[in-house]
C-alpha cells in the first residue's frame, strides 16, 4: 500500500517504526447503500439486474414527468364535428384528451384535462372566433367528465371501451409470443372479477406457472357490463308498455353482448395455449423424459442416460440464455426510445418557452406572433437542429435566445426549407 505524503512535507518526514501489517476487516453498507444491498439480497439479484431494474424505475418517472402534458391531446375534426346527441358513440378518452391513459387515468388527471378542454372548447371562446353554435362538442366535454368520475357509470364505460386494446396478430404470421401476448392479457386482466391476476411470464417461466396462468384464464370471470350500450328508456310514463318493451330488449341485448364477450375471450386463451412456445417445449419435454425412462428401463444404461440428461440441460440452458439475451436487447432498445422521446420533448418545451422566459425579448405585445413563429419553427426541425438550438437557448439572455432563433431562421430560408413570408416576428 503506497502511502501519500502532505503537500509541503519534503525530505523533513522520516518514520520511526515500521507499518503496522494489513488487516482485513468486513464492512457493512449503511443508510441507502444498505436499503439497495438488502433488497438485491432478498430478491436474489446480481448487480445487472439491479442496475436493470433501477433503470426501467427512472424510465418510469420520466412517464410520470410527462403528466405535465395532460389534455394536450388533439382531438380529430370528425369528434370535433360529433353529434352531441349521439355522445355515447364517441371515444369518451379522447375528448378528454386522455387517450395514452384511458382506463388507467386517474380522478385527478382526469379533472385537470378536463380544466384544459374547459378552457379550450368553451361556447364563449368559440363565438368570439367567429362561430355560431359552437357548443356541441362542449356538451360531449361535460358528458365524458360526468361519465369518468362516476365509478359505476365509468366501469360501465370501460366494460365497452375496447377498440384500442392490443389484438392478436394475424393467424398464420411469424412475431414474438410474449410481446404481443403479455399486453393483451395485461389488458384483459383489468376485467377480472378475482385479482391480482398472474402475468404471462416469460420463456423462464416454470410448468407450474403456466399451467397456473392457464388454469386462471380458463376460470376467467369477467366483470364486463353493457349496460352503456343500452338504448334510452323512455321517461313519458304514459306509455309503460313501451317502456317495458325497452327495458326487457335492453336486457336481452346485455346478455347476447356478455356470451359473445364470454366466447371471444375462451377463443382468445384457446388461440394463446396452442401458439405459447412453453407448452410445446413442455410437451417435448415430457415425451424426451418418457422415452428415457423407457430406454433405461429396458436396455439403457445409467451413463448413457446421465449424458443424455446433461446435454438436454445444456441445450436448455442455451435456449434459456439466448431467450434472456434477446429479451433484453429488446428492453434496451425500448429504453432508448423512450428516453429519446422524453429528450426530444423536454428540448421542444425549452425552445417553446424561451421567448417567454425572456419576456418575449422586452417585445410582450407581439408575443402571439412570436410563439407563432416558434412553434412553426419546431415544425421544420428534425431531432438533430431541434438539439442544437435547445442547446444554444438553453441558459442564454435575451439577446442570446433572439440571435440564435434569428440564426436558425435565416439558415432555413436559406435552405428553402422555411418560406420568410410565413414568419410574422423573425425575419431571415
Amino acid at each position: 500500500m503506497s502511502i501519500v505524503l502532505p503537500s509541503g512535507s519534503g525530505d523533513s518526514f522520516k518514520a520511526v517504526n515500521k507499518y503496522s501489517a494489513a488487516v482485513r476487516r468486513p464492512i457493512e453498507p449503511v443508510g441507502r447503500y444498505f436499503l439497495a444491498h438488502a433488497s438485491r439480497t432478498l430478491r436474489g439479484h446480481t448487480w445487472s439486474e439491479f442496475e436493470k431494474l433501477e433503470a426501467e424505475r427512472n424510465v418510469k418517472q420520466v412517464e410520470e414527468d410527462e403528466d405535465d402534458d395532460l389534455g394536450d391531446e388533439e382531438q380529430s375534426e370528425e369528434l370535433l364535428a360529433h353529434d352531441p346527441r349521439e355522445w355515447k358513440t364517441a371515444n369518451l378518452y379522447a375528448v378528454l384528451g386522455l387517450s395514452h391513459l384511458r382506463w388507467k387515468a386517474t380522478e385527478d388527471q382526469i379533472r385537470r384535462a378536463h380544466r384544459k378542454q374547459v378552457l379550450k372548447h368553451h361556447p364563449d371562446k368559440k363565438s368570439a372566433a367567429g362561430g355560431l353554435d359552437q357548443d356541441g362538442f362542449f356538451k360531449i366535454i361535460q358528458k365524458a367528465f360526468e361519465i369518468m368520475l362516476d365509478p359505476i357509470k365509468r366501469r360501465q364505460y370501460d366494460s365497452v371501451d375496447t377498440d384500442n386494446d392490443p389484438k392478436p396478430p394475424s393467424a398464420k404470421t411469424k412475431y414474438d409470443f410474449f410481446e404481443v401476448w403479455g399486453p393483451i392479457f395485461e389488458s384483459e386482466g383489468r376485467f377480472s372479477v378475482k385479482q391480482p391476476v398472474p402475468a404471462l411470464g416469460g420463456l423462464d417461466a416454470t410448468k407450474e406457472q403456466v399451467d397456473e396462468f392457464y388454469g386462471f384464464m380458463n376460470k376467467f370471470e369477467s366483470w364486463k357490463t353493457f349496460e352503456f350500450k343500452d338504448e334510452d328508456v323512455p321517461d313519458d310514463t304514459a306509455n309503460r308498455d313501451h317502456k317495458r318493451y325497452i327495458e326487457r330488449k335492453n336486457i336481452a341485448t346485455r346478455k347476447k353482448l356478455k356470451q359473445e364477450d364470454n366466447k371471444r375471450f375462451i377463443e382468445l386463451v384457446e388461440r394463446a395455449y396452442s401458439e405459447d412456445p412453453r407448452i410445446k417445449m413442455f410437451k417435448d419435454q415430457a415425451k424426451k423424459e418418457k422415452a428415457a425412462k423407457k430406454w433405461e428401463r429396458e436396455a439403457g444404461s445409467r451413463k448413457a442416460a446421465e449424458e443424455e440428461a446433461a446435454k438436454k440441460a445444456a441445450e436448455e440452458e442455451a435456449a434459456k440464455k439466448a431467450a434472456e439475451a434477446e429479451a433484453s436487447k429488446k428492453a434496451d432498445s425500448k429504453k432508448a426510445k423512450e428516453a429519446a422521446k422524453a429528450a426530444k420533448k423536454k428540448n421542444k418545451r425549452s425552445v417553446r418557452n424561451s421567448a417567454k422566459d425572456n419576456d418575449y425579448f422586452g417585445d410582450a405585445g407581439k408575443a402571439s406572433d412570436i410563439d407563432a413563429d416558434i412553434e412553426l419553427l419546431l415544425e421544420k426541425f428534425d431531432d438533430v437542429k431541434l438539439g442544437e438550438v435547445a442547446a444554444k437557448v438553453k441558459d442564454a439572455d435575451a439577446a442570446g435566445v433572439k440571435a440564435a432563433l434569428s440564426e436558425v431562421v435565416a439558415e432555413l430560408v436559406g435552405a428553402g426549407s422555411l418560406q420568410a413570408s410565413y414568419l410574422k416576428y423573425f425575419s431571415a
